[in-house]
């Protein structure tokens, strides 16, 4: 049966092999196909400025927006109108016909770069040709989509960023070269791994941008006890990761008598100093994203949706329900910007008619442990580190989603050892960030640094602690990556953290549908990367027994280099060089320290680190 459709960009795509019918996320087969539309043009659109460029012409900035937009309304679960998406298609195309009569060599173009139909029929024809399975070889097309996904998760990054004023021409550049090459059909497997690492460089300088934006902006994080109950004003919820539209939703409604939530995503607004100033900004509501159809239903006012994490909504509250940015559903009421500004009057009005929040649960999460606030705690944590009270750190960044694998994450949190710290960023900390898992000397055993936004936090802190403890490899740092992953801002971190050389990042609960099995064994024999099996299965993986403390002086010297093979070269530099021979192999470890005139501590202690490792 021929497809109506095919999307295989989330976590959860049919089977782990890709959405024919219609997506899991709710997206329509018309709806896809007009999103595989319009990423196709904006790549032809791409190769148009990137040569363009060479020829000295200077890009707008309108036609920038145009790309990061097109390719951010197409993240899952960010636009579902179609119409919405037919006018980026049309206005891209106008764009692109304007820019094309710039050239002064068109040749050798794309038919991507030099499709510009603008009939509505010809539009849908062509919609149904120039998706995923376009590509015929499955490895280049795996590569193509992999670097595709990583730079709508930069683009996000970037439309954040540029909501506060932050500039950054050389991403824009990077993008839309990155999407041309995309096109470009001599490049090889090789080459396009090369650009997969070079997309996870311009990830971490995303990154760095939004967050250099958020906190001058905002303040830097800082630890917060964050209240999950409700008060009896009647209240408005808001969701998605845009702060400038929160900022300006709480100065809108201040002295209305309407309160400010946040929900999933945008929780880690509640950790910035500018917003505490808000006596009607008064916590957080709900959970990951996931569950908004129940929690959406509950809170009984109205709820502004600021970036993707829609699910399609249930008509008891769709009338409740606003989009606003990039974002968009069908009967939804969009707020538009006017000259930077957005009128949220429509939403406090029909706030203060609505009843108060229906209460879920009680009490207080904390947050904010993003770099700076880390770094303020640097002291204590290295102690920590060195006196071994925290034994190793677990990232367990990314996504939340809906699938039972995924209770897989609040089990392992929970079987962790005591000595096991969890940093965090992004939804997936829904999953164990309401458990008790105490704290290590003050420092708590979750460490939430916010949301995929915030990952940067992530990066900054790893790369501390290398420098902290002066370490060449930032694998030697006692760090285990975890990860899950649903959408594509979580492709882009994976990326980043490849391209700063990290190795045997988990992902779970799946590996992505995109990746075709000779790009895993790629990602596996470069990278380490590897899926997950059972809690206990990784628990004793990522720890495993330390039978070191059997090293003693009796052990004998045959049992030892059977057990610990690596104890042979600290044997050698004691100038033990006949191992192999039965009267060295039955000397105990304290009689050969004895003989050849070493200290039996010091050389006890140097082995045991070495068959603790």
């Amino acid at each position: 049966m021929e497809n109506k459709m095919f999307c295989y960009q989330c976590q959860e795509t049919v089977n782990n092999t890709g959405c024919t019918k219609v997506g899991v996320c709710g997206k329509t087969p018309e709806v896809a196909n007009k999103q595989d539309l319009l990423i196709w043009i904006t790549k032809g659109l791409s190769e148009i400025t990137t040569k363009l460029r060479t020829e000295g012409y200077k890009i707008p900035n309108n036609i920038n927006k145009i790309i990061t937009g097109n390719l951010f309304a197409t993240i899952t679960n960010a636009n579902f109108d179609g119409k919405v998406i037919e006018d980026r298609i049309l206005n891209t195309i106008e764009e692109k016909q304007k820019l094309l009569l710039e050239l002064k060599d068109n040749n050798n173009l794309s038919e991507a770069a030099l499709f510009v139909n603008l009939s509505a029929t010809e539009l849908a024809e062509k919609s149904k040709s120039v998706g995923a399975l376009s590509t015929q070889d499955e490895d280049i097309r795996s590569l193509r989509e992999l670097i595709t996904y990583g730079i709508k998760g930069i683009s996000a990054y970037i439309t954040h960023a540029e909501t506060l004023l932050a500039e950054n021409e050389n991403l824009n550049i990077f993008i839309q070269r990155a999407l041309a090459l995309t096109l470009d059909n001599t490049l090889e497997v090789r080459d396009l791994i090369n650009l997969v690492l070079e997309t996870g460089k311009y990830g971490v300088e995303a990154m760095a941008m939004l967050d250099e934006a958020n906190t001058s902006t905002y303040g830097n994080p800082e630890i917060t006890k964050v209240s999950i109950g409700v008060k009896n004003n009647p209240g408005i919820l808001i969701s998605g990761h845009d702060l400038k539209d929160l900022e300006l939703l709480l100065e809108q409604t201040k002295g209305t008598g309407v309160d400010v939530y946040t929900h999933s995503e945008m929780l880690p607004a509640n950790y910035y100093p500018a917003f505490k100033k808000y006596d009607n900004f008064v916590g957080n509501y709900g959970n990951a994203w996931w569950k908004q159809r129940e929690e959406f239903e509950l809170f009984n006012g109205p709820t502004l949706m600021t970036t993707n994490c829609i699910v399609p909504p249930k008509e008891s509250y769709i009338n409740r329900l606003y989009t606003t940015g990039v974002t968009g559903y069908s009967g939804c009421k969009h707020i538009e910007e006017v000259n930077g500004e957005k009128d949220f009057s429509q939403i406090i009005e029909q706030a203060k008619n609505c009843k108060s929040p229906t209460e879920i649960e009680r009490g207080e999460i904390i947050g904010g442990f993003a770099h700076n606030q880390v770094f303020e705690l640097a002291d204590k944590v290295v102690e920590a580190v060195k006196s071994g009270s925290i034994k190793k750190f677990v990232v367990m960044a990314g996504c939340d989603g809906r699938q039972k694998g995924r209770n897989y994450y609040t089990e392992f949190a929970k079987s962790l050892p005591e000595d096991a710290v969890i940093l965090t960023a992004g939804c997936a900390k829904y999953r164990y960030n309401k458990l008790n898992l105490g704290n290590i000397g003050g420092i708590p055993r979750v460490l939430d640094a916010g949301q995929c936004n915030d990952s940067y936090s992530l990066v900054a802190i790893a790369l501390k602690l290398k420098e902290v403890f002066e370490f060449e490899d930032i694998n030697d740092l006692p760090i285990i990556y975890n990860i899950a992953w649903y959408e594509q801002k979580a492709v882009i971190v994976l990326f980043a953290l490849l391209y700063l050389g990290v190795k045997n990042i988990h992902l779970g609960p799946t590996l992505p549908g995109f990746l075709s099995k000779n790009v895993v064994d790629v990602l596996v024999k470069n990278f380490g990367i590897a899926g997950i099996n059972t809690v206990e299965e990784d628990i004793n993986l990522f720890f495993p027994e330390d039978k070191s403390e059997e090293i003693n002086s009796s052990m004998l010297i045959g049992d030892l280099v059977r057990k610990y093979p690596k104890s042979i070269s600290v044997l050698q530099t004691m100038g033990m060089h006949c191992l192999g021979c039965p009267s060295s192999q039955m000397e105990s470890l304290g009689e050969a320290a004895m003989v050849h005139g070493y200290d039996e501590n010091k050389l006890i202690e140097e082995i045991r680190k070495i068959a603790s490792k």
